[in-house]
């Protein structure tokens, strides 16, 4: 029996907050529309032309005239005294005249009506060259149009053109991809020569923020913006290549695994919640979704929210940060054409060196105590005699090739006109794996390998002058494979670190398929190659529909205020199929007297008996899950300047409907809503005194009646020193300064179950009852429901600076922030048989500092730039529920989180050494945990009570880095292009877990030779021997100094000469090399120094795939 009662929205309470912001919003508009309604134009004189009238107007307003200098020549001169606006004074200037006019904007166009008697309108031709600013060479396909024509032309391959207009007057329009626009009012001119800037600054002036954009000295909160044009993403995940190029952000990647389970786990100054992720709030085009679905190459903008301030507006969801992602957008003029193409392989940075047979059998020999392994046997594993006998096998060598293949093409169109404009885009990215291909010896391929395929329309239409409606529309095709065992490879690879070199070869020499002695484990390569194959297919389709009315076009005094609508529709799905198979293996016990090997004869019937008898028949397995999400998004936004003032605005209410659309039952398919209202108010006075007010309003099913609802406010000022007038003299030095600060509130929601707050019953124990009996099912609770369950409260408050010096050369930025998230939400323990419910349990506290510095200059034809960033991070857990309790997490439960300590921390015994004597041991604290005997570890009393006790555990690790940093390096020379990005952290520690089982699961690293067998012989290394049990305790002994140093990135390209590849037909050449983690330099053992993993248990290295190097080759080329 189900109980549950659907909860329904406090509408009324919605109603009231958006009537209250409403009339904020009224009244702010209100006087800055009727100061625009009042902002009259005069012109009074006396025997003035038409063209002094005209010069008048540009004086005393805002407006500039476009005319033909010779339609003007007429001398006849009256008075003129008109007040009014803009038509109005224009309809008295022209008033008798055969002067027409055509208002755009702040562009007045004049048209003069020829009499009869006027020469006929002729044709005339401009010529000119277009050049580059930046690179002083002429611009190849560069486009010329007279703008409200279909008259335009493209400039040759010396950068000329020569274009045929008919009549006077008209403006021509001159841009190419990567220029800022131009444009230049017609004449009598005959040759117009042109130098276009380049449009680089464009990200740098304008800042996108929460459901809007800003200018960049406007900006008050903590945002980073990430230039795509440098990112070089040669794997599958973006989130992979994040670590080291912003400060506030740690990335730590889980896997170097083809595909999906190759992203990172990422977040944003430090970890803030115990339930779900602390990842941050992606949002693309505006709309929550993956990061790692979206292709690069369709990335216009990229920008993390990091502070309160900035990230209010999204309220609930803002909690952990937030991360926009704008597409691009159609570029007007004639289809361009881009095409990229790269091949690369992928090779472990490292491998781990493990001990051979013949050094296995002589430890295990030591650690038993006994001769179980006879000289001659080791000897025999030693000169590989008989290899299937007396194997000795380097498992990783076995099944993994020294490198793997992959290769991506992306193609992409852009084009359009004055009312529609278009971008289309494609990709295509195939991974192969370094795991060995056995190729096609059952009819099909096993082999790991990922491919994905991404498409994309962004369509913008202008369906009236002031009112522009996009259309977004998104499809993303995944596809992995791999062998039939389990759902991912993370079992084989385990298998391959546990695997013995000598337990039996890969394969016997007769072709008959291996295993262990008994009918217990497995053999890797049987898993990689012959347990039959699995596929995985992702879909993800993406749609969005927006409208966007801007009313300063419709009437003049609401110049600056715009609506926008969006709507969006996503469904995303995934399929697993896997035909798998457990074929039978063999042990061999010998050979017979022809040298043949011989196996098991359990029924002494002549025929060899399996150790494991499995089927050649493939299974079938099918899983399905599917989620629908719909979004829907109303605003209006204000901006405008008036003289001093800049002021905005902005009103929003959003609503969300997530539905699992493969759910396992009724509850789970039950839809998930929230809804929200956001607002924002921005002021600068003269563009040096700032101040902002964000605000977020919430509301979420999840939590109890009386809790549902959360407002989140958000303020900022900052300070433009160096705009003040005192200031002058030290601008020769400091371009520019600016002090800024923010205080706010989010709230967080992250939740693994729907609706926690109301009870649910589930099937339970049936039960007897009655005459006759008859069995009555029964019911429990399904988990513990908390009727004041309410939203976890993050409080966040920074200050800081930011700076161009040395003729903008030098950029610096400085920030300390401190974050305290209130209200956590956790597990508490159930009753008996239940699962455990939801509270708000505690309290967690972030703070440090992040400082960047970026250093740009050119010399001549060299450029150069250097940019470093750091990050400090001190993370610390202020209060559970009660003292003494703690939360234990980690397939070996060393991960603890407790009231004074950071999150996720290591908890175990701390090592003072090895046990090296008797004599040492009586001389130590006495250790009740165990009888230890000399080759120990010894842990140390720390309570000073003189007995090891559990009482003496601590913390003996920090997974969370105290220091993380980038450093980026570029050098530019004429077509030539070299960078290198550099990350690294220290502070933190790794958790090892591959080592800490006993003797029977696992082979060693070379490492364990250096093993204490004898007083003297080691204190790091304690004695092998499973029977120990105390060296398999929790202790400083699995822990490893967690950081280091890497060269994430490295690459080297050539831009090709214009002039030449135009004689193919190219636009745009570019090659490039590419390297990605060229080099790590680190303390831990294992392959890889990051480790990704959930709120409360990260930074543990349980022998995960490796992160390999990348090398990529490609081709970026625009037709």
């Amino acid at each position: 029996m189900l109980n549950f009662k659907k909860n329904r929205m406090k509408k009324h309470t919605f109603c009231r907050f958006s009537i209250l912001l409403s009339i904020i919003l009224v009244f702010l508009l209100y006087p800055m529309s009727s100061m625009g309604a009042q902002k009259y134009i005069s012109v009074k004189g006396e025997d003035m032309t038409i063209k002094q009238a005209i010069q008048l107007i540009e004086k005393n307003s805002e407006y500039t005239f476009f005319y033909n200098a010779s339609d003007l020549e007429n001398n006849t001169k009256r008075d003129y005294n008109s007040t009014g606006n803009i038509e109005k004074v224009l309809k008295d200037v022209f008033e008798g005249s055969n002067v027409s006019y055509v208002i755009k904007g702040k562009e007045v166009i004049l048209k003069v009506t020829k009499t009869e008697n006027t020469q006929q309108v002729k044709k005339r031709t401009i010529i000119g060259v277009v050049t580059a600013s930046d690179i002083k060479e002429p611009i190849i396909g560069a486009s010329i149009w007279l703008k409200n024509s279909s008259i335009g032309v493209i400039t040759d391959v010396d950068g000329k053109y020569s274009i045929v207009i008919e009549g006077v007057g008209g403006v021509l329009e001159f841009s190419y991809i990567g220029y800022k626009k131009q444009e230049i009012a017609l004449a009598n001119q005959e040759v117009i020569n042109v130098v276009l800037e380049p449009d680089t600054e464009v990200l740098d002036e304008v800042v996108v923020v929460g459901y809007g954009s800003q200018k960049k000295e406007s900006v008050v909160g903590a945002i980073s913006t990430l230039d795509m044009r440098k990112l070089n993403v040669p794997g599958a995940s973006i989130s992979n290549v994040l670590a080291g190029q912003l400060s506030g952000v740690v990335a730590m990647s889980r896997s170097g695994e083809p595909g999906k389970n190759s992203s990172a786990d990422f977040y944003i100054r430090g970890v803030s919640s115990f339930k779900g992720t602390s990842t941050p709030l992606v949002l693309v085009d505006g709309i929550e979704r993956d990061l790692d679905l979206v292709d690069t190459d369709d990335i216009a903008t990229f920008s993390i929210l990091k502070d309160a301030s900035a990230s209010a507006v999204y309220g609930v969801r803002g909690a952990n940060g937030v991360i926009l992602i704008t597409t691009k957008k159609g570029q007007e003029g004639k289809p361009a054409i881009n095409v990229r193409t790269e091949f690369g392989f992928t090779a472990p940075t490292k491998r781990p060196e493990m001990i051979n047979s013949a050094q296995w059998a002589e430890l295990y020999n030591e650690a038993s105590g006994t001769n179980y392994y006879s000289p001659e046997v080791i000897q025999k594993y030693r000169d590989h005699s008989d290899p299937d006998l007396y194997p000795d096998v380097d498992w990783f060598d076995a099944l993994f090739d020294d490198m793997a293949e992959n290769q991506r093409v992306n193609l992409s169109v852009t084009g359009g006109g004055d009312n529609i404009k278009y971008y289309v885009s494609g990709s295509f990215y195939n991974e192969s794996s370094i795991y060995k291909n056995a190729g096609n010896i059952y009819g099909y391929n096993s082999a790991i390998r990922y491919n994905k395929f991404n498409f994309r329309a962004n369509v913008d239409l202008n369906v009236t002058k002031s009112t522009t409606l996009n259309v977004n529309l998104a499809n993303i095709y995944e596809k992995s494979f791999g062998p039939g065992f389990g759902d991912n490879d993370n079992d084989i690879w385990s298998y391959t670190f546990n695997a013995s070199p000598n337990a039996f070869p890969v394969q016997y020499s007769d072709g008959t398929l291996s295993g262990p002695s008994t009918d217990s484990g497995h053999n890797p390569w049987n898993m990689l190659v012959h347990s039959g194959y699995r596929e995985q297919f992702w879909n993800s389709a993406q749609s969005l529909i927006g409208l966007t009315q801007d009313f300063g076009k419709i009437w003049e005094p609401l110049e600056g205020l715009t609506a926008n609508i969006k709507f969006s529709w996503d469904a995303w799905n995934t399929t697993l199929q896997r035909r798998s198979k457990s074929p039978s293996f063999y042990h061999a016990r010998g050979r017979d007297a022809e040298g043949r090997l011989m196996y098991d004869d359990n029924n002494n019937d002549g025929e060899w008996d399996p150790v494991h008898t499995g089927s050649e028949s493939l299974g079938y397995e099918i899983g399905r899950q599917g989620t629908m999400t719909r979004y829907l998004e109303g605003s209006l936004n204000y901006n405008r300047l008036f003289g001093n003032h800049r002021v905005g605005a902005l009103f929003l209410y959003n609503q969300k409907i997530h539905t699992n659309t493969q759910a396992a039952d009724g509850n789970a398919a039950l839809p998930y809503k929230n809804q929200g209202l956001a607002g924002r108010v921005t002021y600068a006075f003269r563009d040096t005194y700032f101040a902002e007010v964000n605000m977020g309003y919430n509301g979420s099913e999840n939590f109890a009646r009386g809790h549902r609802f959360g407002f989140f406010p958000a303020f900022a000022l900052g300070w433009m020193v160096s705009n003040e007038k005192w200031f002058e003299p030290l601008t020769k030095t400091i371009d520019m300064l600016k002090l800024k600060g923010s205080w706010g509130t989010l709230g967080n929601q992250n939740l693994d179950r729907a609706y926690p707050a109301e009870p649910l019953l589930s099937n339970a124990y049936s039960a007897v009852f009655g005459t006759p009996s008859a069995i009555y099912p029964g019911y429990q609770l399904a988990y513990l429901p908390n009727p004041n369950l309410r939203w976890e409260k993050v409080e966040a408050w920074e200050a800081g600076f930011e700076s161009n010096m040395f003729r903008n050369r030098l950029h610096v930025e400085g920030v300390y922030y401190k974050k305290n998230t209130k209200d956590l939400l956790a597990k508490v323990p159930g009753l008996s048989g239940t699962i455990p419910g939801i509270g708000n349990l505690g309290q967690i506290e972030n703070k440090g500092v992040e400082l960047s510095a970026t250093w740009r200059d050119q010399i001549g034809d060299w450029g150069y730039n250097v940019g470093v960033n750091l990050t400090t991070i001190k993370n610390k857990v202020k209060s559970l529920v009660q003292d003494g309790y703690s939360i234990i997490a980690g397939d070996k439960s060393q991960s603890y989180t407790m009231a004074g300590y950071p999150i996720g921390f290591f908890y175990g015994y701390k090592v003072d050494g090895v046990y090296q004597s008797q004599a040492d041991i009586d001389a130590s604290p006495k250790n009740t945990l165990a009888t230890v005997t000399p080759g120990d570890l010894k842990f140390a009393d720390v309570n000073g009570d003189g007995e090891i006790t559990p009482a003496d555990r601590t913390l003996i690790g920090d997974p969370t880095p105290d220091v993380t940093y980038g450093i980026s390096l570029g050098v530019s020379y004429k077509g030539w292009e070299l960078g290198i990005d550099m990350m690294g952290q220290g502070g933190n520690q790794i958790y090892r877990t591959w080592d800490n089982y006993n003797w029977a699961q696992f082979n060693y690293m070379e490492q364990r030779l250096d093993r204490w067998h004898g007083e003297g012989t080691s204190n790091t290394q304690p004695v092998l021997n499973t029977g120990h049990a105390i060296n398999f305790e929790n202790s400083e002994y699995y822990v490893e100094d967690g950081s280091f140093f890497r060269i994430r990135n490295l690459q080297l390209g050539y831009t090709f000469d214009k002039a030449l590849i135009s004689k193919i037909g190219l636009k745009a050449l570019k090659a490039y090399f590419n390297i990605q983690n060229l080099k790590t330099w680190k303390h831990n053992t294992g392959y890889t120094p990051e480790f990704g993993g959930s709120a409360i248990a990260f930074g543990v290295d349980n022998g995960s795939y490796p992160v390999p190097a990348i090398y990529t080759f490609g081709l970026n080329i625009t037709f």
